[in-house]
C-alpha cells in the first residue's frame, strides 16, 4: 500500500512540474490556434459575402496587403474596393491551414482556391498564403497578409 501511494505522489508531483514548466502560450495554444483558424475561415466567407463590418473588425488599421505581383494596400484601400464592386470574390475554399501562436501574436498560413475580379479582371487561382496576427484588447486582428500565386502545372 505505502509503494502505490508513493508511486502516485511521484506521478503528480511529475506531473505538477511539468504543467507549471509551460509557458501561458503553451497552455492556451489549442484554444488560440483554434479560434484563429476559425477567424480565418469566417475572413473567407466574409470576403465572398463583402462583410465589411467583418473584415473591419478583424483587420488592424495598419493592416498591409501585399498581393502576388508585390502591390501593397492598405486595409482602407481593400474595403473601398470590396465597396465599390472593384472587387468581386464569389467562391473561396481555404485548406492546409496551421496557425502557430507566439504569446499575443500569430502566423497562419495557408492556401485558397477563389474565383474572383479585380478592376473587371479575372485573378481566379490557386493560392498560398500568411497572414500575421496580433492580440490587442482581448481579441485577434491581422496586421498584415501576404499571396502567392501557386503555379499551375
Amino acid at each position: 500500500m505505502k509503494r502505490i501511494v508513493i508511486a502516485v505522489s511521484v506521478a503528480v508531483l511529475v506531473l505538477a512540474v511539468g504543467t507549471q514548466s509551460q509557458t501561458p502560450a503553451q497552455t492556451k495554444s489549442g484554444s488560440a490556434e483554434q479560434e484563429l483558424l476559425e477567424l480565418e475561415q469566417d475572413w473567407a466567407n466574409a470576403e465572398v459575402k463583402a462583410d465589411l463590418a467583418f473584415l473591419d473588425r478583424i483587420l488592424a488599421e495598419d493592416w498591409v496587403f501585399t498581393d502576388p505581383e508585390g502591390a501593397v494596400s492598405t486595409k482602407a484601400q481593400d474595403l473601398a474596393a470590396l465597396k465599390s464592386g472593384e472587387y468581386v470574390i464569389t467562391s473561396m475554399v481555404i485548406d492546409d491551414m496551421k496557425a502557430r501562436v507566439y504569446g499575443d501574436a500569430a502566423v497562419v498560413t495557408g492556401r485558397s482556391t477563389s474565383k474572383e475580379t479585380f478592376k473587371g479582371k479575372d485573378i481566379s487561382g490557386l493560392y498560398r498564403w500568411t497572414d500575421t496576427w496580433i492580440k490587442k484588447a482581448g481579441r485577434w486582428q491581422c496586421v498584415a497578409t501576404h499571396v502567392s500565386m501557386i503555379a499551375q502545372k
